[in-house]
């Protein structure tokens, strides 16, 4: 009886290495929910959509600008950030005197 105590996880250890909670959606989701949101933000809503992509994208590259990307997070950097430029620019645009750019 004495012989098997202390030795009931030698089966089943714990994964090393994994310090982090799987609850939230995984890379290649979050890749394509910052495709969707820059894509969205073109047509509605770019200031706000826009850095929800560049966000979904950065989380989804690992947060880290170094080593291989997967494509969908490159293309959600990509639009987010031409979306975010995109309404800024517009938005100045609206605040002129001449409601306009010129």
């Amino acid at each position: 009886m004495m012989a098997s105590f202390g030795h009931g996880t030698r089966r089943h250890p714990r994964s090393r290495g994994r310090t982090w909670s799987r609850t939230g959606p995984d890379r290649a989701t979050l890749g394509i929910i910052g495709v969707v949101c820059a894509v969205a933000g073109f047509f509605t809503l770019g200031i706000i959509l826009g850095p929800v992509a560049i966000v979904c994208g950065w989380l989804s590259m690992g947060r880290t600008w170094a080593g291989a990307r997967p494509l969908p997070a490159v293309v959600a950097v990509a639009l987010g950030a031409v979306d975010t430029l995109l309404a800024v620019v517009w938005l100045a645009g609206a605040a002129t005197p001449g409601h306009g750019m010129f």
